[in-house]
């Protein structure tokens, strides 16, 4: 890279303002790598931001400086929110305890956020009046007004000021003037202000230079005075550095200054002019670009003339070349100056580079400057220039790069030229990617000098995303002990073009703090980029706090460390430990870090695995900070063992629950699961049967699936809600309470057992309790229960309750109620063991029906007697029925109510005594009630009650029996609703009657009473409830019929998808009509029936309707046989109600 010879001034610690303009030209340049100015990504921004928290000011300073660099628009496009990052800076700026060196970087860092720190330039301009700040601080304020631009322009005034105050420090002043010049067409009015400081030779040189470049900026504005420029350059009195300045404004001013072109080239060419003033007139012809095109040949005369001092040759070749096209065609002399080996190893250096400025005009010539690299007896600078050079011609000279690499590889060859070759092929970007595996083994290579390593690292890093996978190679080579500190800082520094480092990556930046005798590279500068490269993540911040030097508020902070912070530190370590193999310094500073925070608080359960994590790191690298990390491990070994038993019982648990979710859905697992008892009791370790059994959600789960079936023999596809009548009363036991069922019975709520003759209802109670009720019922005909009621859930569970230990439990438990239909129809031994099943399970809920029978019930339960329906309830029930009608029927609405009340008047046989019709007009109702037994109306007389003609007593008890009965009610109500008058003695044979006429009409042929009635008898001895539909479906579609509903169907789906349909007899009083036929008559079979079916109580209503059918004779006869029954058994139940049926028909019959 060319080097300048102009001479600083001892003084200053700053670049003179000429040698400043001087690189300004210099980096134009494409032969110098200069890149274009950094685009800044979002995590470089967050790693600045963090490290402006650090507590360390130069890693501050660091960071200002980075921020610096970043353009307004740029740095606008990825930081949120500007303002509070200025404001952050603003804060920095304005700390008087900070060093001022940092507090200037500040201030010019803020200068990079425009209008988002306009706000802060009156704290900047503070600065800059307050003579009792640092001038270092005052001169970067200075020149970071100047950088706002528009935003400062208001400020205008006081910085002229500053210009012109005497008292002032130069550089101050200095500053000052450049930031003038940066306002432009908005501080022009001021340019006499300007002019004058040029002309005044009191002031200092630097501060007129300044103000001359200033000048040169304000454009049109300052033409007019381009002569007292020109003066200055003219005037020998005037310091060299001045007249310089001068030169490069008026080459600022382009065409407005063309027509003073031939007095700077005087000065070019007047040897008595000083040679630093002659070689800035040198770059300033070449900044006229075309204006000065005529006078190349001159330009070119004073690079020919070797007695011509070095510099200005030098100078007048960097001026060529910036002419580009227009001066390529004297490219071959500048070319034979680069070979000329009598000429100035500098000059010929300088000569590569400009050869590289032509760009495409040169790129013929590229062949000549490869063979001077080539060449080993051509001196190494100038082999190390011409392989810059060819770097620098990038896209043009990529056909060469494998020559390049070639020097690269040769060990015999010079390491700056290796070294020089590795930037260059950096340079070549996207067509030097084919080649990266081969730099990459230089980087490797631990033989190779580290100068030439870090150049091939730079190399790398300057090819951008292609570079990512070598990333690990890069950050070995910064491990390397013997590695030059300036080689490794710069070989770092641009590992962030790459992308961000992880946190176990960055730790090998962070470990450079630990080295000693860095020269001028601080342990800060390491710090620094660490928060740069890794995007100051929470975790990088987290260890820069204990890890790299901390400031001493981090130290102090450690010692109050709390629970969560010392977790999340600990996490930090764990993961920067991965990073730190082979950094022996950084990772004896972290152990000592780990046990520190590992005695600090007290660790909980769940900690175990990361301080164990921590304990074998530490262990296998033999670091006796393990026994501080194993003392606190072993504290927490009681409750490890603990949370590993919870955590068991927690999977256990939810493998469990997952199986109670999937068990309605899927039958394998109620049948491998839950119902097999060696799967539940191992695989549930003994509480899980536990908790299915006695909590209520989870036994309510078990039957869940099975409750379609469960419930099957319900009917609960048939029951309709309005055919149930609540106001059906019970007497409640223990007491003479008589109460609505539904009130004293809402639930099944301990053992119950419901009694009532047939027809009271019992049955369409029970199917009301499973219709209604929120609990799991299983609805059992007793007789199912002949081999025991255990069994018979069994078989409504389709095979899957293997367990009957366990179905046990359940039901003992409460897990679900059961309802057990009809004692009175089962043997003696089955009601024994339905009595012996509810005794031993005397917890679960359990309701059981029956007709009123000779036997014990079971002493935990309590027996509640159905009531017959009450004179008042019995019209209100016949009305009630209405809403079944079939759609046809003939009677409805106020016609079926009245004759309703025609029907129970004509039964009756009542007629009303004139006091009663006076006092009741239209009171059908109220004469009713009379006649069925209520005493009085309530304001009606009873002196002539006497008077009015009564049947007779046994009678009327038989017809008020009969129309208290539900069932025989519902019967009279279809026929009523036909417009038939129901035989209220007969009633099962008139329905019978109708429904065979219209059978006959339909299907042309007599109902088979007797074929069917001995299938039904059949059916009755099997214990059979469906009616055989195969040999006679055209009779059960007629009992079906709407109007009669003798019988009710029932359809489903078996397991085999196919669609099945079984009809029942709707009430057991229908079933007893058809089974009488069978003993009625002369035969032996219905005598002998007559015998052997007294002590069946499946045939307790055939005897009730024979008291009704068989001749009074025949049945005289059987009412003896049954009264000698009774004495022999004791057993009542059908004797009694017999001997009152028979009572009332000889009553009716006399």
């Amino acid at each position: 890279m060319p080097k300048t010879h102009r001479k600083l001034r001892q003084f200053s610690p700053f670049f003179l303002f000429p040698f400043t303009l001087f690189l300004i030209l210099f980096l134009s340049f494409p032969w110098v790598s200069a890149q274009e100015t950094p685009k800044p990504q979002s995590w470089q921004i967050d790693g600045i931001v963090a490290a402006l928290d650090d507590g360390h000011y130069k890693v501050k300073d660091y960071a200002l400086e980075q921020l610096a660099e970043y353009e307004w628009q740029d740095l606008k496009a990825v930081v949120k929110k500007p303002e509070a990052l200025a404001k952050k800076v603003a804060g920095i700026l304005k700390n008087e305890k900070v060093d001022s060196g940092v507090r200037g970087s500040a201030a010019v860092a803020l200068s990079k956020f425009g209008e988002a720190a306009k706000s802060h330039i009156p704290e900047i301009l503070n600065f800059l009046k307050n003579e009792q700040v640092d001038s270092s601080i005052r001169r970067r304020a200075a020149e970071a007004l100047g950088n706002f631009g528009e935003a400062a322009e208001s400020h205008i005034p006081d910085i002229i000021n500053f210009l012109k105050n005497e008292q002032v420090d130069s550089s101050v002043r200095r500053r000052a003037a450049e930031a003038l010049g940066n306002f432009g067409e908005a501080a022009k009015s001021h340019i006499p202000d300007i002019l004058n400081i040029l002309k005044n030779e009191q002031v200092d040189s630097d501060v007129r230079e300044s103000a001359a470049y200033a000048l040169s900026n304000f454009g049109e504005a300052a033409e007019s005075h381009i002569p007292d420029i020109l003066n200055f350059l003219k005037n020998e009195q005037v310091d060299s550095d001045v007249r310089e300045s001068a030169a490069y404004a008026l080459s600022n001013f382009g065409e407005a200054a063309e027509s003073h072109i031939p007095e700077i080239l005087n000065f070019l060419k007047n040897e008595q002019v000083d040679s630093d003033v002659r070689e800035s007139a040198a770059y300033a012809l070449s900044n006229f670009g075309e204006a000065a095109e005529s006078h190349i040949p001159d330009i070119l005369n004073f690079l020919k003339n070797e007695h011509v001092d070095s510099s200005i040759r030098k100078s007048a070749v960097y001026a060529l070349s910036n002419f580009r096209e227009t001066a390529k065609s004297h490219i071959p002399e500048i070319l034979n100056f680069f070979k000329n080996e009598q000429v100035d190893l500098d000059f010929r250096r300088d000569a590569a580079y400009a050869l590289s400025n032509f760009g495409e005009a040169a790129e013929s010539h590229i062949p000549e400057i490869l063979n001077f690299l080539k060449n080993e007896q051509v001196d190494s600078s100038i082999r190390k220039s011409a392989a810059e050079a060819l770097g620098n011609f990038r896209e043009t000279a990529k056909s060469h790069i494998p020559e390049i690499l070639n020097f690269l590889k040769n060990e015999q060859v010079d390491s700056s030229i290796r070294k020089s070759a590795a930037k260059a092929l950096g340079n070549f970007g996207e067509a030097a990617k084919s080649h990266i595996p081969e730099i990459l083994n230089f980087l490797k290579n631990e033989q190779v000098n580290s100068s030439i390593r870090g150049s091939a690292a730079e190399a790398l890093c300057n090819l951008g995303e292609a570079a990512q996978p070598y990333i690990p190679e890069i950050l070995n080579f910064l491990k390397e002990q013997h590695v030059d500190s300036y080689v490794r800082r710069d070989a770092a520094e641009v590992l962030g073009k790459i992308r961000k480092l992880e946190l176990n990556e960055v730790v090998v930046v962070l470990d450079r703090v630990y080295e000693p005798n860095q020269r001028n590279i601080d342990f800060e500068q390491w710090r620094f980029l660490t928060y740069f490269l890794s995007g100051g993540t929470d975790e990088v911040k987290t260890l820069l706090q204990w890890l790299g030097n901390p400031p001493q508020e981090a130290i102090a902070a450690q010692s109050k460390l709390k629970y969560k912070e010392a977790k999340k530190t600990l996490e930090v370590f764990r993961d920067a430990w991965i990073g730190t193999q082979g950094l022996q310094r950084l990772q004896m500073d972290l152990a000592n870090q780990i046990a520190k925070v590992t005695s600090q608080v007290p660790w909980k359960s769940q900690d175990i695995t990361l301080l164990q994590t921590h304990y074998n790191n530490l262990k296998q690298d033999g670091y006796h900070q393990a026994d501080t990390v194993k003392s606190a491990i072993n504290k927490l070994e009681f409750w490890q063992w603990l949370l590993k038993a919870r955590n068991t019982i927690l999977i256990h648990i939810t493998f469990w629950l997952a199986l109670i979710f999937a068990y309605p859905k899927f039958p394998q697992v109620q049948a491998i699961f839950f119902w097999n008892p060696w799967v539940r009791k191992i695989l549930g370790v003994g509480y899980v049967g536990f908790l299915l059994t006695w909590i209520p959600y989870l036994r309510r789960k078990l039957f869940e699936p099975f409750k379609p079936s469960l419930q099957a023999d319900a009917g609960l596809d048939t029951f309709q809600h309005l055919a149930y009548f609540p106001q059906s009363q019970v007497k409640v036991p223990g007491s003479k309470d008589i109460k609505p069922i539904t009130a004293a019975l809402p639930s099944i709520q301990g053992q119950i057992v419901l009694e009532g003759d047939s027809g009271w209802g019992k049955s369409m109670f029970l199917r009301h309790l499973v219709a209604n009720s929120q609990q799991i019922i299983v609805y059992l005909p007793a007789q199912k229960c002949n081999q025991g009621v255990i069994e018979a859930i069994q078989a409504k569970l389709h095979g899957q309750a293997q367990d009957a230990a366990f179905l046990k439990n359940l039901i003992y438990s409460g897990a679900i109620d059961i309802c057990i239909d009809g004692l009175n129809e089962i043997t003696a031994d089955t009601r024994a063991k339905i009595t012996h099943f509810v005794e031993r399970y005397f917890r679960g809920n359990i309701i059981m029906t029956t007709q009123p029978l000779e036997w014990t019930p079971p002493s935990t339960a309590k027996t509640y007697y159905l009531q017959p329906l009450e004179p008042h309830q019995i019209q209100e029930f016949l009305i009630s029925r209405q809403p079944r009608f079939p759609e046809d029927a003939k009677v409805q609405g106020r016609d079926y109510e009245d004759a309703c009340t025609a029907y129970l008047n004509n039964t009756l046989n009542f007629q009303q005594p004139a006091e009663v019709s006076q006092s009741c007009p239209n009171n059908s109702s109220g004469s009713i009630l009379l006649a069925l037994g209520n005493t009085r109306e309530p304001d009606a007389p009873t002196t002539n009650l006497q008077h009015v003609p009564q049947q007779p007593k046994e009678e009327l008890e038989a017809a008020k029996r009969i129309l208290s009965n539900p069932m025989d009610l519902t019967l009279i109500s279809l026929m009523l609703s036909q417009g038939k008058t129901p035989d209220l003695f007969h009633l099962q044979e008139q329905q019978y009657h109708q429904m065979a006429e219209e059978f006959l009409k339909e299907w042309r042929y007599e109902f088979p009473l007797k074929k069917f009635s001995q299938a039904v008898y059949q059916m009755r001895l099997n214990d059979e409830k469906a009616l055989p539909a195969a040999d006679f479906y055209q009779e059960l579609l007629s009992l079906e019929d709407e109007k009669y509903k003798m019988a009710v169907s029932r359809q489903w789906t078996d397991r085999e998808g196919k669609s099945k349909k079984e009809w029942y007899f709707r009430h057991d009083k229908i079933m007893d009509f058809f089974l009488v036929q069978n003993f009625l008559g002369n035969s032996e079979e219905a005598e002998a029936r007559l015998i052997d079916h007294m002590n069946d109580p499946r045939f307790r209503g055939v005897y009730f309707l024979l008291a009704t059918l068989l001749p009074l004779t025949a049945a005289q006869e059987l009412r003896e046989q049954l009264i000698q029954y009774a004495a022999d058994t004791k057993d009542h139940t059908v004797s009694d109600t017999f001997v009152q049926i028979l009572r009332s028909r000889k009553v009716e019959s006399a």
